[in-house]
């Protein structure tokens, strides 16, 4: 079917909803995208730190998995008029192309009781919205992307969230945001449950809300602030500052954040009462930028967040994310663009964190993490926007596993229109 009959044929089926008048922009802005993801995962343990000898006795050895993954993505325009009215939808897809029962487990396939991945999953979302002025709201299927919420795009396919959210840039600079979420799917699975806090193995569940704004002061400082609440759970505020300095030629980066996180309500998932400060430095130069960075975190309890979701920490990383309660972690990172070497597409990047004084049951605990990435995307020619990365990860701690994982992805971003 051509682009043109395809179209035809939608708005076909939009007009019995849409005045005629108004539905041009809806279909003539619309955006239909179709992104292909093949992932190979493949993660050994080193150690049984922390473990029992039973529990030792029968921990798998390996993960192993490789898998296809399909992303249908289309954003419709609005309306025409003072209020414009859209329709945006997701449809997911996962594929299973080689596992094991004594290999899964990775985060890329749903697991069955047995243990053996599913052979495909699927799910599909549809996002109602609609605009006025420069003030968006969307009610459906929603991808978060705040300081307290940030949602996990990190395996085959994303997790995804159902609620409201609302973005305004009515103010030149300025963007506020706020949402209400009530039900989620993580990453590996097609299962829609209620929102929990990570680590949580309990029944219950709560509503997530929060609200925040962005505000450039300058082209060279931003500021942000932002509170998000999971019901009878925690409740978090984030305060962050970024500041870019023309120098020598290059461009010195400073970014602090700071997390105040506190229990909520019934305190589902025990006391929490702490602080995390973090900044890090960065100077990029002819291609090249390096960066150092230190967080402390302090109080009771480590860093509250959703299950399964992306913290937004500087040490966020492969595999760990170095937020236990009293845990102290100093950053390393390099990274080079070969576009300043005339190899446009190809990006290099190396970054070493410790953290030590980490309370998992026992005091004074320590992790350490070394990550490498190589990543290319084809710039022109009949498969422009081909990518491949290539993911080293080596990971040592005193309380959980030791791990060695490579991962290759794939992806290829297909514009149907």
């Amino acid at each position: 079917m051509s682009r043109t009959v395809f179209r035809g044929a939608t708005c076909g089926l939009l007009c019995g909803w849409l005045p005629v008048a108004g539905a041009a922009g809806f279909i003539d802005d619309g955006k239909l995208k179709l992104q292909l993801r093949n992932v190979y995962f493949n993660e050994n343990f080193r150690d049984e730190q922390g473990m029992s000898a039973r529990a030792a006795a029968n921990a798998k050895s390996e993960r192993v998995e490789w898998a296809q993954g399909f992303l249908l993505d289309y954003q419709s325009g609005f309306t025409q008029g003072p209020l414009g009215l859209g329709l945006d939808a997701l449809g997911l897809v996962g594929v299973r192309l080689d596992s094991g029962r004594g290999r899964s487990g990775t985060g890329l396939l749903p697991v069955h009781d047995d243990g053996r991945a599913a052979n495909e999953f699927a799910s599909a979302g549809v996002t109602a919205k609609a605009r006025l002025g420069q003030t968006i709201v969307k009610h459906g299927t929603l991808l978060p992307k705040t300081p307290v919420l940030v949602y996990n795009d990190a395996r085959l396919l994303p997790q995804t969230y159902q609620g409201t959210q609302l973005t305004s840039t009515d103010v030149d600079g300025l963007t506020l945001t706020a949402g209400h979420l009530n039900r989620f799917k993580q990453r590996d699975s097609s299962d829609s449950t209620g929102l929990f806090l990570d680590g949580y193995s309990g029944g219950e569940s709560g509503d997530f809300n929060f609200a925040g704004a962005d505000y450039a002061v300058s082209k060279q400082l931003r500021l942000s602030y932002f509170h998000g609440q999971l019901e009878h759970f925690y409740r978090q505020d984030y305060l962050g500052l970024v500041h870019d300095l023309p120098l020598a030629g290059g461009v010195l980066t400073a970014e602090l954040r700071y997390f105040k996180s506190r229990d909520s309500g019934a305190a589902h998932g025990g006391q929490i009462d702490n602080d995390m400060f973090s900044g890090q430095l960065s100077y990029a130069h002819s291609g090249h930028t390096f960066g150092a960075g230190y967080q402390i975190l302090d109080g009771e309890a480590g860093l509250p967040y959703i299950s399964g979701a992306t913290v937004y920490s500087f040490s966020n990383v492969g595999i760990g994310k170095f937020i236990e309660e009293e845990e102290k972690t100093w950053m390393a990172s390099y990274a080079y663009n070969f576009a300043a070497a005339g190899v446009p597409g190809l990006t290099f990047m190396a970054r070493y964190l410790s953290g030590d004084n980490g309370r998992s049951a026992d005091a004074g605990l320590s992790e350490w993490e070394r990550d490498v990435e190589l990543a290319y995307v084809v710039q022109s020619g009949p498969v422009k926007g081909l990518g491949v990365k290539v993911r080293n990860y080596v990971y040592r701690s005193d309380f959980s596993r030791g791990r060695d994982s490579n991962r290759i992805y794939l992806t290829y971003d297909i514009a149907i229109w």
